[in-house]
Protein backbone atom coordinates (compact mmCIF):
# COMPACT_ATOMS: atom_id res chain seq x y z
CA UNK A 1 0.00 0.00 0.00
CA UNK A 2 1.77 3.48 -0.89
CA UNK A 3 1.60 6.29 1.39
CA UNK A 4 2.00 10.06 0.64
CA UNK A 5 5.67 10.40 0.14
CA UNK A 6 6.00 7.36 -2.78
CA UNK A 7 5.20 7.36 -6.44
CA UNK A 8 3.02 4.28 -7.74
CA UNK A 9 3.09 4.24 -11.48
CA UNK A 10 -0.17 3.60 -12.53
CA UNK A 11 0.47 2.45 -16.25
CA UNK A 12 3.15 -0.23 -14.88
CA UNK A 13 1.07 -1.69 -12.18
CA UNK A 14 -2.08 -1.93 -14.41
CA UNK A 15 0.03 -4.05 -17.13
CA UNK A 16 1.11 -6.17 -14.60
CA UNK A 17 -2.14 -6.87 -12.84
CA UNK A 18 -3.81 -7.81 -16.31
CA UNK A 19 -1.02 -10.21 -16.50
CA UNK A 20 -2.20 -11.54 -13.29
CA UNK A 21 -5.48 -11.55 -13.97
CA UNK A 22 -5.60 -13.35 -17.20
CA UNK A 23 -3.99 -16.15 -15.04
CA UNK A 24 -6.22 -16.04 -12.41
CA UNK A 25 -9.38 -18.78 -12.57
CA UNK A 26 -11.57 -15.68 -11.59
CA UNK A 27 -10.02 -13.83 -14.37
CA UNK A 28 -9.66 -10.75 -12.09
CA UNK A 29 -7.13 -9.25 -9.37
CA UNK A 30 -6.32 -6.12 -7.34
CA UNK A 31 -3.95 -4.31 -5.61
CA UNK A 32 -4.75 -1.48 -2.74
CA UNK A 33 -2.54 1.87 -3.93
CA UNK A 34 -3.00 4.11 -1.19
CA UNK A 35 -4.74 3.81 2.10
CA UNK A 36 -5.34 6.86 3.70
CA UNK A 37 -7.10 8.41 6.90
CA UNK A 38 -10.00 9.66 4.60
CA UNK A 39 -9.44 7.55 1.20
CA UNK A 40 -8.52 4.54 -0.04
CA UNK A 41 -7.81 3.64 -3.41
CA UNK A 42 -7.57 0.08 -5.50
CA UNK A 43 -6.72 -1.24 -9.20
CA UNK A 44 -8.32 -3.86 -10.22
CA UNK A 45 -8.14 -5.79 -13.44
CA UNK A 46 -10.53 -7.72 -14.95
CA UNK A 47 -9.89 -10.19 -18.21
CA UNK A 48 -12.17 -9.81 -20.85
CA UNK A 49 -15.89 -11.15 -20.16
CA UNK A 50 -14.67 -11.39 -16.02
CA UNK A 51 -17.13 -9.76 -13.74
CA UNK A 52 -17.43 -8.08 -10.57
CA UNK A 53 -20.83 -9.42 -9.25
CA UNK A 54 -23.77 -6.85 -7.70
CA UNK A 55 -22.58 -5.54 -5.24
CA UNK A 56 -23.38 -2.94 -2.84
CA UNK A 57 -22.24 0.81 -3.52
CA UNK A 58 -19.63 2.54 -1.11
CA UNK A 59 -21.38 6.24 0.12
CA UNK A 60 -19.08 8.42 -2.39
CA UNK A 61 -16.55 6.51 -4.49
CA UNK A 62 -15.20 6.88 -8.19
CA UNK A 63 -14.16 4.62 -10.94
CA UNK A 64 -11.64 5.51 -13.41
CA UNK A 65 -10.43 3.81 -16.46
CA UNK A 66 -6.82 3.35 -17.37
CA UNK A 67 -6.92 0.60 -19.76
CA UNK A 68 -9.62 -1.26 -21.74
CA UNK A 69 -13.29 -0.99 -21.18
CA UNK A 70 -16.18 -2.00 -18.73
CA UNK A 71 -19.51 -1.41 -18.34
CA UNK A 72 -21.10 -0.79 -15.31
CA UNK A 73 -24.18 -1.52 -14.52
CA UNK A 74 -27.09 -1.04 -11.88
CA UNK A 75 -30.95 -0.85 -11.58
CA UNK A 76 -32.17 -0.29 -15.24
CA UNK A 77 -29.06 1.93 -16.14
CA UNK A 78 -25.73 0.88 -17.54
CA UNK A 79 -22.89 3.18 -18.58
CA UNK A 80 -19.78 2.09 -20.90
CA UNK A 81 -16.45 3.18 -19.77
CA UNK A 82 -13.20 3.32 -21.83
CA UNK A 83 -9.53 4.33 -21.15
CA UNK A 84 -9.89 7.71 -19.94
CA UNK A 85 -13.29 7.81 -18.54
CA UNK A 86 -13.77 8.95 -14.84
CA UNK A 87 -17.41 8.08 -13.51
CA UNK A 88 -18.90 9.28 -10.02
CA UNK A 89 -20.19 5.35 -8.87
CA UNK A 90 -24.26 5.32 -8.47
CA UNK A 91 -25.47 5.03 -5.26
CA UNK A 92 -27.65 1.62 -6.16
CA UNK A 93 -26.31 -1.97 -6.32
CA UNK A 94 -24.35 -2.48 -9.20
CA UNK A 95 -22.46 -4.77 -11.03
CA UNK A 96 -19.01 -4.36 -13.26
CA UNK A 97 -18.13 -6.27 -15.84
CA UNK A 98 -14.93 -6.09 -18.77
CA UNK A 99 -15.78 -5.67 -21.99
CA UNK A 100 -12.14 -6.36 -22.64
CA UNK A 101 -9.20 -6.64 -21.00
CA UNK A 102 -9.24 -3.90 -18.50
CA UNK A 103 -7.96 -2.31 -15.53
CA UNK A 104 -9.60 0.68 -13.24
CA UNK A 105 -8.97 2.76 -10.45
CA UNK A 106 -11.57 2.46 -7.60
CA UNK A 107 -11.48 5.54 -5.17
CA UNK A 108 -13.47 5.01 -1.77
CA UNK A 109 -14.12 8.22 0.54
CA UNK A 110 -13.59 6.80 4.36
CA UNK A 111 -15.46 9.03 6.29
CA UNK A 112 -18.48 8.93 5.47
CA UNK A 113 -21.68 6.31 5.76
CA UNK A 114 -24.98 5.52 4.08
CA UNK A 115 -27.78 7.87 5.31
Amino acid sequence: MTHHSTIENLTELAAALLVKARAARSGRTAQGVYGGKYLKQTMLALAAGSQLAEHDSPPEATLQVIRGAVELSGGDESWALRAGDLMAIPPQRHSVTATEDAVFLLSIRLDVTKA
